[in-house]
């Protein structure tokens, strides 16, 4: 397996949980993955090395309300951002 970070898996599932209510302006894979990158880039990372310890990991992020609430605050501000100035072709104006 190597070494994985669990928290892609956590901030991925926040956007796709609240895909509806953040109001992106386009979701094609590039500006999912620009918003990954951005919110990614403000949490801290959670790391394994097994893979049977990622369902521990996730499952302390959901109980912890705070944390979760930080998670969903952080990748709300990504989208906005990503909405605001989208780097895709499909959004481009000519």
């Amino acid at each position: 397996m190597g070494v994985h970070n669990v928290m892609e898996d956590v901030v991925r599932e926040a956007l796709n949980q609240n895909r509806a209510s953040l109001h992106l302006t386009c979701d094609c894979h590039r500006c999912i993955d620009d918003i990954m990158a951005i919110a990614l880039n403000q949490l801290p990372p959670q790391y394994i090395a097994n893979e049977m310890h990622s369902p521990y990991v996730r499952a302390s992020h959901q109980a912890d309300r705070q944390g979760a609430t930080n998670i969903l605050s952080t990748v709300a501000k990504a989208a906005h951002i990503v909405s605001e100035s989208p780097r895709c072709q499909t959004t481009k104006k000519e």
